[in-house]
């Protein structure tokens, strides 16, 4: 664990200490070697559960995915920023990649703490540097009214969870998740049982988020700039399901009162957001509500609490934040040279630039859930766990998922192809550093085709 919070501190030295020229070069240079030396949690040869690096860092196999995932994109989100970031003063460009840093800091000890309370505190402690990215690095004028979203919903949902906790603390002794598997699942009968159970997990289903309280990250997402996009999309709504399948292993099995209206949410809201990305006329409030639909088929197959749902809920969110953050890439390119996010009015791409439509090919049909990607392993394996679960459900994902494919073709049709406006034709060619950050989305995804169970976590 060292081995990488190390680097980290000395990444927050290099972006105060490098001159200005270097800046960026050197910051993306060393979180580059971060990720690197992330990717040997992948590898696990530990007979028991866990890799303790000390009692309140530890790694298992369900963390170190989503580790290394938080590690990987630290780079890209400073890769994809560098553009409209260079315009501003010198202090303002380090202060917004010490935020970046700081963020994926208190990502890394939330996703590797053993103590739910510790985990708890970097949960509430990432809101902070997004809230700052989004308010003052926004693009428009509503970005304080979605900070206030952001910020007010994530808030509310936490302090049940909070109270929650102590309570769990008071009837097991311990809040070790260490300690949570050799404990007796609690027993849910009375209607307070309920509430404390449901109080356990609101938190995470917001942030999530589940349909019925997704209105913050529409919002969040179109005003945030490039990298708070990626890394919400990417890594924060991660954070609730990990939450989930971690208070799973004391709740397990919850009622059936409790797991029907949450369930019903979910399947429903994967339905009700791909319909809502049919007619949506902005590029990003699409990716967003997209987003919103995928991780409701998430929070549904780790409600069910079998192995394959729980399998396909990790491989999906991992699928998951690397397409979703190459699609809001493409979109912040696109932004760049139109100067608007409206699909109608940036037609015909593919004539002017070939090469990104193929980016935008690949990322959409791995957003459709394409065999044989990940994403289509992911929600292959959730979608067989709920119609095992109950035959009934194969309407609602079998609907969600036709609806996937028709709003993902429809955003490839009307961006690249069609007659080109008169308007467009004079823009700038796109740089290598683009390219090369839709290769390093990209990639990981092509490869994960071979070996889908290093993300599986521990249920393959």
């Amino acid at each position: 664990m060292l081995t990488v919070l190390t680097p980290m501190f000395f990444l927050l030295l290099t972006i105060w200490l490098s001159p200005s020229k270097w800046l960026w070069t050197n910051s993306t240079a060393q979180s580059l070697l971060i990720a690197t030396i992330s990717l040997s949690w992948l590898k696990w040869d530990s007979e028991s559960g866990w890799t303790l690096s000390n009692s309140y860092l530890a790694v298992d196999q369900l963390s170190a995915p989503l580790l290394v995932l938080s590690c990987w994109l630290l780079p890209l989100m400073i890769i994809a920023s560098q553009n409209h970031i260079n315009e501003e003063p010198m202090n303002r460009q380090r202060t917004y990649i010490s935020l970046l840093a700081f963020l994926h800091t208190f990502l890394i000890v939330a996703f590797s703490a053993t103590e739910v309370i510790m985990f708890y505190v970097m949960f509430e402690a990432t809101l902070i540097p997004t809230l700052v990215v989004i308010t003052r690095w926004g693009n428009q004028a509503e970005r304080l009214n979605a900070g206030a979203y952001f910020l007010f919903y994530t808030l509310t949902s936490s302090l049940p969870l909070l109270i929650a906790l102590f309570l769990l603390k008071q009837s097991l002794n311990t809040l070790s998740m260490v300690m949570f598997h050799f404990s007796q699942p609690m027993v849910i009968q009375s209607w307070g049982d309920n509430m404390w159970a449901a109080g356990c997990l609101i938190a995470f289903l917001v942030k999530m988020p589940l349909y019925g309280v997704h209105l913050w990250l529409p919002k969040a997402h179109v005003e945030a700039p490039v990298a708070g996009s990626m890394v919400l999309a990417a890594i924060l709504l991660k954070l609730g399901g990990y939450g989930m399948i971690r208070m799973m292993t004391i709740l397990s099995p919850l009622p059936k009162t409790m797991v029907y209206p949450f369930l019903v949410l979910g399947l429903w809201g994967v339905i009700m957001t791909s319909s809502t990305c049919l007619r949506q006329t902005d590029l990003k409030s699409l990716i967003a509500y997209s987003s919103v639909s995928h991780m409701s088929l998430v929070a549904a197959g780790i409600l069910i609490q079998t192995p394959w749902g729980l399998m396909g809920s990790m491989i999906l969110m991992i699928a998951h934040g690397l397409v979703s953050s190459a699609l809001f890439c493409l979109a912040n390119t696109t932004y760049e040279r139109t100067h608007n996010r409206t699909l109608m009015l940036a037609r015909g791409m593919q004539i002017i630039f070939p090469l990104t439509a193929v980016w935008w090919f690949i990322a959409n049909l791995a957003n459709l859930a394409l065999p044989p990607l990940p994403n289509f392993f992911g929600e292959l394996f959730i979608i067989t766990a709920l119609f095992n679960w109950s035959p009934w459900t194969i309407i609602l994902t079998g609907l969600g998922t036709l609806i996937t494919a028709t709003y993902s073709l429809h955003l490839f049709l009307t961006s690249q192809r069609g007659p080109t406006p008169p308007h467009v034709p004079n823009l700038q060619p796109f740089h290598t550093r683009e390219h090369l950050l839709i290769t390093l989305h990209l990639i990981p995804v092509i490869l994960l085709i071979l070996k889908p169970e290093i993300v599986a976590g521990p249920y393959h």
